[in-house]
């Protein structure tokens, strides 16, 4: 799976700064996509070298992955759409902005449905709350016909985490599972699976198991995760809604992306339509669905 920079000018909206005892925040319009996470003044968050991906962690809708040979199929209507759908290339609009909590909205236009032919509403919130972090997003039908879309968010943190020196990293299962591992073939997501390279619900995190691209566990990985030093410092997950957890590193680069999804790549030998991927959700007019997860920083 590549991860191409963003092709859309940065939007002329400022940038939201939130805080809340020792954490801060900064979230842009572009993407509503966070630029900053700081605890105690230590940048958790990846700052978009673009040496190796400048993203830092971009929404993904309405498709998670790439569409295949860069087309997406709705029905009778095929359009162009790039990796991981067009709101992380889009500017939002700025709704609500405190001194914890941001919230910005993006609604479809003559350009979006040029590509995907539903009237939509997509809210994401930001906040700051009792020492975590909380990311929600919320998606609203508001046309008259069912709609279908993935979500997914794709945050990085830095690899190694601040104050860990050369300590190992490891990401830690809160249900101890071992779910097995699905490799992505040429875009596309194969029904075969691999054996689990968790243990106990344990991974000790090497730049070598990234040169296959991302590690995805379409299922068991659960609802709550822990990346980091196993007794020292770590940022600790819940997830909301987001069955799927991927895990990408650009091989040798000093990140960690911890990426919760609903829905996922097209399968291998299916169609281009989106109804067909794996996890994807028809929305019924007027209807909203929500998904979110939390950081929890033990530094």
């Amino acid at each position: 799976m590549t991860h191409p920079a963003s092709s859309q000018p940065a939007s002329s909206q400022p940038d939201v700064s939130l805080s809340q005892a020792d954490l801060t925040l900064t979230v842009a319009a572009l993407g509503a996509e966070m630029q900053s996470f700081r605890k105690a003044g230590a940048e958790l968050l990846w700052q978009g070298n673009p040496e190796y991906w400048s993203g830092r962690a971009p929404i993904l809708f309405p498709i998670v992955g790439p569409a295949p040979e860069g087309r997406i199929r709705i029905g009778s209507h095929e359009a162009e759409m790039g990796q991981h759908g067009f709101a992380r290339r889009r500017a939002f609009t700025l709704l609500e902005a405190g001194k914890t909590k941001c919230r910005h909205a993006l609604s479809d236009d003559a350009e979006t449905r040029a590509q995907y032919p539903f009237a939509f509403r997509l809210e994401v919130t930001h906040r700051l709350h009792r020492g975590r972090l909380e990311v929600s997003a919320e998606v609203i039908n508001t046309g008259d016909v069912a709609m279908p879309f993935c979500l997914g968010f794709h945050p990085a943190f830095a690899w190694p985490l601040p104050g860990t020196g050369d300590a190992p990293h490891e990401v830690m299962l809160a249900n101890a599972g071992e779910p097995k591992l699905a490799r992505i073939k040429g875009g596309r997501l194969p029904d075969s699976r691999h054996p689990s390279p968790f243990a106990a619900g344990r991974l000790l995190l090497e730049p070598e198991q990234f040169e296959s691209d991302a590690m995805i566990f379409p299922e068991g990985a659960g609802d709550a995760l822990t990346y980091g030093v196993f007794d020292g410092p770590r940022l600790q997950f819940t997830f909301e809604n987001l069955p799927v957890v991927a895990l990408w590193q650009k091989p040798g680069a000093p990140f960690l992306c911890v990426e919760p999804w609903h829905g996922m790549h097209a399968r291998v030998g299916a169609s281009a339509e989106l109804s067909e991927r794996p996890g994807a959700i028809s929305l019924a007019p007027g209807d909203s669905a929500r998904f979110g997860y939390t950081v929890t920083p033990r530094m």
